[in-house]
């Protein structure tokens, strides 16, 4: 069966977007700058809302649009949110440290980690900022530290989803962690998709239509 993960900005479009089919809801503030942490009455809602519905939501944890190279101070931040999320029952996170010049920031990834206390992590679109001759040991890196998927379009947001990068990482994976494909995967084309990728889950705003 295809997991439908919709991406949804609040609260306000979850109800529509569990009718339409979503499985899972990928919950973010302020989608124009690419997702950033909700308030703490808006997660705890929309986890209490999606979990009465048996749909699993994960949490965007990201203090502002911009870059994924975060100073001490943010880190401080993100790692409250995570304990928020943790308390209110999310069955996971979104999140994505890089160094300036566009590695995993291991050490930030593993404090933010050790905070999420066993909720599932999920690695986002940071991934496609990471040079692609350097993706696979970063992969490899994120297979090692039990990340569960990495969310990504296979290339720049501003082109088509590549899917022929797609179907190299997903090799790569060899079933070891979900590679989650997502922008531009829409309820028109997400069958034909996933089907051409072999994949079983997908991620998109308009994955469930338009909401």
């Amino acid at each position: 069966m295809l997991i439908k993960e919709v991406c949804v900005e609040n609260f306000t479009k979850i109800p529509a977007a569990i009718r339409n089919g979503a499985k899972r809801i990928e919950l973010n503030d302020n989608l124009a700058v690419g997702g950033t942490t909700v308030s703490r009455g808006v997660m705890a809602e929309s986890i209490h809302y999606a979990h009465e519905h048996n749909v699993a939501v994960m949490v965007m944890i990201r203090p502002r649009g911009g870059n994924f190279v975060y100073n001490d101070q943010e880190l401080k931040i993100m790692e409250a949110d995570i304990f928020s999320a943790q308390e209110l029952g999310a069955d996971g996170i979104v999140l994505g440290c890089l160094t300036a010049d566009n590695q995993i920031d291991a050490e930030a990834m593993e404090m933010l980690m050790g905070a999420a206390n066993g909720m599932q992590i999920v690695f986002h679109m940071a991934f496609d900022a990471i040079p692609i001759n350097q993706q696979n040991g970063a992969m490899e890196w994120l297979i090692d530290h039990d990340v569960k998927r990495i969310l990504t379009h296979g290339g720049p947001l501003d082109q088509p989803i590549d899917e022929t990068r797609l179907k190299t990482l997903i090799e790569a994976a060899a079933g070891r962690i979900v590679i989650l494909p997502g922008g531009g995967i829409t309820t028109d084309n997400v069958d034909a998709l996933t089907t051409r990728l072999q994949v079983s889950e997908a991620h998109g705003t308009k994955i469930v239509g338009t909401l």
